[in-house]
């Protein structure tokens, strides 16, 4: 019997084990162990971690330009006039940016799609952000700056999703005369970017080349 199903444990406890296996990679034996720890943590750290996560709700945005999370909308990045807002670096996530922008490598800006196609699990171009990165392309009012789009890096998961993503797109950028590169492979195929270290994100993002 689970600490969940079983009478000596408290409803608050219960709910908060409730809570726990609804986030990703997080099963019935590691949710009591994090419940365990908040439990016999302090009431200060772990009402601090209860705000951090309010605050995240009321506070994160998404850019209402390229779709990263934000505080504020433009996007620190989007509105930073050192960088070059004629590039645009798109990817599938947040996190995939986050890992990017940690190389100091790249100073354009980016586009997240949220996602990648994936007819297999329902996933079509309409449930992505794609409609808003060809108006980024086609209206430069719409990108960081008001600046005109005039290279478009593809840099999704070098995987067969990824890969079938990339081409849709540039198939679509390329009709609209924009130059369309990807990340170098010094990613591993079937690797994501969320787990690739600094040097080979610096490598990909130096290394770029044309679609064919």
């Amino acid at each position: 019997m689970s600490l969940r199903d079983s009478k000596g444990t408290p409803e608050p406890v219960r709910r908060l084990l409730d809570g726990l296996t609804r986030l990703p990679g997080i099963g019935k034996r590691s949710a009591e162990r994090i419940a365990f720890f908040l439990i016999k943590d302090s009431h200060e750290e772990a009402l601090a971690l209860s705000q951090s996560i309010s605050d995240v709700k009321k506070r994160v945005v998404c850019c209402n330009i390229c779709n990263n999370i934000a505080d504020a909308s433009p996007c620190a990045i989007c509105d930073d006039s050192s960088r070059d807002a004629s590039v645009v670096l798109v990817v599938e996530q947040p996190r995939d940016l986050i890992r990017l922008e940690a190389t100091g490598m790249y100073k354009g800006v980016y586009h997240v799609l949220t996602g990648r196609i994936d007819p297999l699990a329902g996933v079509e171009p309409a449930d992505l952000t794609v409609d808003a990165l060809l108006q980024r392309v086609e209206r430069p009012e719409t990108n960081a700056r008001g600046a005109v789009v005039v290279e478009v890096i593809l840099g999704l998961n070098p995987n067969l999703e990824g890969d079938s993503t990339s081409l849709y797109l540039a198939s679509q950028l390329q009709l609209k005369g924009i130059k369309v590169t990807r990340l170098a492979r010094g990613l591993p195929s079937g690797s994501s970017i969320e787990y690739a270290n600094t040097q080979v994100l610096s490598d990909a993002i130096a290394g770029r080349r044309g679609m064919e």
